[in-house]
């Protein structure tokens, strides 16, 4: 979770009235936000057990190692370096076509400029600038509205309910729209999917007003335990899709849009109109590489134990005499989810500290966002780390959280 918005999550949750908490112990901590990030990340590296490591904890060294090991297999490293955007990023760029059923792919360097390209070349092709997307969407929450003052998009919300849009929504929307965008899976939301048959009915919905449709799909690659059905298969309802390198993949970054070629050969256009033809970008291409190599294959894996993780959570914290605990989505649509508690953000986020410090070990390393009086939640994400946890000891490591809570 290293992108901008993600950034921004974690120092929300790290944030603090007076710069004070007062723990389950009694004790004052420091919890300015900086204080509290350099904690979290200290103890995150020193930790024995989580459910999931972020690579933005790990130093510049253990970065480079992993590239090291893994890059000697997913490319032939004697070929020249790329050079504003050719050989490994072309190599990279077919690989993502292929996997999505696509004529052609292109990489950028971020997600935000990624999409903005995709949908202003579609608003030039339909005659119509306007977006209708889900007001939790990421360039609705995370991106400072760059849709609107960047691209000269206009964002249209299809509907306020914590999930994606219905087809009847999309047909009942009151003005017309150009595209319609679906993120996938709504991460603000709790990281939640429809089911095939409503995300098939939805898009048909979209064209049934000649509107395009673009996947926003940074998580993409793991929702096909959720939907039944492969990759290509689930991005080939769309008229385009982008992908993410790093939020699922574990890559350094990057992101690229896959669709038609006469769109992607615009979009490279526009890639360099805004900045994205830079010159070198093979460690960013490498590690995306890897991630497709090695994390790709493992996703469902992921997703099936993450349901085990969140049946166990919530038996841990009942068992624990927690009064009110909320798991959302109840059996996780993908590898992510968010648990809810009636706690303060502060209390819930030094337990879960002090846990980690104390013990190496932690099942809520990354802290509580606020979600109303006394109320708040956190993301979980299960990855190979969360592999090796059994169902006790998710119950027991909760128990242990629980004893450190106020009251």
């Amino acid at each position: 979770m290293s992108d901008t918005a993600d950034k921004a999550t974690d120092e929300s949750m790290e944030r603090t009235g007076d710069g004070t908490v007062e723990g389950a112990a009694g004790r004052t901590a420091d919890v300015t936000p900086d204080r509290m990030r350099e904690r979290r990340v200290a103890a995150g590296r020193a930790a024995r057990r989580v459910l999931w490591r972020p690579s933005h904890q790990a130093t510049v060294r253990d970065r480079l190692t992993w590239l090291n090991e893994g890059a000697e297999g997913v490319y032939d490293l004697d070929q020249p370096v790329d050079m504003y955007g050719d050989r490994l990023v072309e190599t990279l760029e077919e690989r993502v076509a292929g996997l999505l059923g696509m004529e052609a792919a292109a990489f950028f360097p971020t997600g935000t400029m990624a999409q903005q390209v995709a949908l202003r070349c579609w608003a030039g092709r339909t005659g119509n600038a306007t977006v209708a997307l889900h007001p939790l969407s990421h360039p609705e929450v995370h991106e400072r509205h760059a849709f609107s003052r960047v691209s000269g998009l206009r964002p249209v919300h299809v509907t306020d309910e914590p999930r994606l849009p219905t087809a009847e929504e999309v047909r009942d929307l009151p003005e017309p729209f150009g595209t319609l965008m679906l993120e996938l899976p709504l991460r603000d939301a709790g990281f939640v999917l429809p089911s095939w048959e409503e995300l098939t009915e939805a898009v048909d919905a979209a064209r049934e007003r000649d509107a395009v449709v673009h996947f926003d799909g940074a998580r993409l690659w793991e929702c096909t335990a959720r939907l039944g059905r492969p990759l290509a298969e689930i991005a080939g309802l769309a008229d385009s899709v982008y992908v993410s390198f790093y939020k699922s993949l574990g890559g350094f970054g990057g992101a690229a849009v896959a669709g038609p070629r006469t769109l992607i050969d615009e979009a490279k256009t526009w890639r360099h109109r805004y900045g994205g033809m830079i010159i070198q970008q093979f460690p960013t291409v490498l590690a995306a590489l890897i991630g497709l190599e090695r994390e790709l294959p493992r996703l469902p894996e992921y997703v099936a134990h993450a349901r085990v993780v969140a049946a166990a959570l919530r038996e841990g914290f009942t068992e624990a005499g927690v009064p009110w605990v909320r798991v959302h989505p109840e059996e996780p649509h993908t590898h992510q989810f968010q648990v809810w508690l009636p706690y303060d953000h502060e209390a819930l986020g030094d337990a879960g500290l002090r846990q980690l410090e104390e013990t190496r070990t932690g099942v809520f390393a990354q802290g509580w966002t606020r979600g109303g009086p006394g109320l708040a939640y956190t993301e979980v994400t299960v990855a190979a780390p969360g592999l090796e946890w059994t169902a006790q000891d998710v119950r027991t490591a909760v128990r242990d959280f629980v004893e450190r809570l106020p009251g």
